[in-house]
């Protein structure tokens, strides 16, 4: 089968390039590759439709400045060039993040099978490299974990490894709670539990919360977080630039929620919170 490859491009540095690829999985787009300019996402070509992302930068991202173009991709083995584009990736020298068919490291003190899908979630990103950072270093051991825009669960699995007692991963999108199932299977993950939904869905309260989304989202979802934390717990926040972080400091405090650190990696951002009182 061919493909599309359909090319955005923008000079915009704050562009949340998350929300772009949201809407295009909702149009039938299989694979996304974030890159420093911008996204390339694959489409079959038979469910190809350019309107429909004409339609979408013009009513949703008009003031973006996003360029579009798009090409097509002969029939080929999609697996192998998929594959072939796909790299495992080693986090401070502990966690090994690789897809089935990259070998295993039985030197490495945590070893986890990714297959991505659709799902972000892969620690080529910054967010979330940053994030799996934060959760080497925390102490999870017995806690009560909430994985809040799971993705590919990556960071529910490296908690589950590093002893957390029980833990729930929740994503809105349906694609990215059937990938959340498969690579806890793989992983032979039995104390997660996966949930399709939003903030509503959040009902119970947790030691540690792992929020990896986007600066809106967070925001605007502050105070269900806030809620389900703790007193004396820990909130880890990825997904935003560092020029954001002044906005993201003032909600979180409007909430009894106080910055205690931060990391930056290419302008992106990562920051820790723990709840006062």
């Amino acid at each position: 089968m061919n493909y599309i490859a359909a090319i955005f491009n923008s000079k915009d540095q704050t562009f949340e390039w998350e929300i772009l690829t949201a809407f295009l999985a909702e149009f039938g787009f299989e694979t996304f590759e974030e890159n420093e300019s911008g996204l390339k996402a694959y489409i079959p070509e038979p469910d190809f439709n350019k309107s429909l992302i004409d339609g979408l930068l013009n009513d949703h991202f008009k003031n973006s400045k996003i360029s579009f173009n798009h090409e097509l991709i002969h029939d080929q083995n999609w697996n192998a060039l998929w594959e072939s584009n796909y790299e495992s990736i080693l986090i401070a020298d502990r966690c090994l993040i690789r897809a089935p068919f990259h070998p295993a490291d039985d030197t490495k003190e945590f070893d986890i099978l990714i297959e991505p899908q659709m799902s972000f979630g892969t620690a080529h990103h910054e967010t979330t490299a940053m994030m799996i950072e934060y959760a080497l270093d925390a102490d999870l051991v017995g806690k009560q974990v909430l994985d809040m825009g799971s993705g590919t669960g990556v960071l529910a699995i490296l908690a589950s490894m590093r002893g957390a007692d029980k833990i729930d991963a929740i994503d809105i999108d349906e694609w990215a709670y059937n990938n959340c199932v498969s690579n806890a299977e793989k992983n032979n993950i039995k104390n997660i539990v996966i949930i399709q939904g939003d903030a509503n869905v959040v009902n119970k309260k947790y030691d540690i919360i792992f929020a990896n989304i986007n600066l809106n989202i967070l925001v605007n979802d502050m105070e269900v977080y806030a809620k389900a934390l703790n007193i004396g717990g820990t909130i880890y926040f990825s997904g935003f630039y560092q020029n954001d972080l002044v906005k993201l400091e003032h909600e979180a405090n409007l909430f009894n929620l106080q910055l205690t650190d931060t990391n930056v990696k290419n302008d992106w951002m990562a920051a820790r919170f723990s709840k006062v009182k």
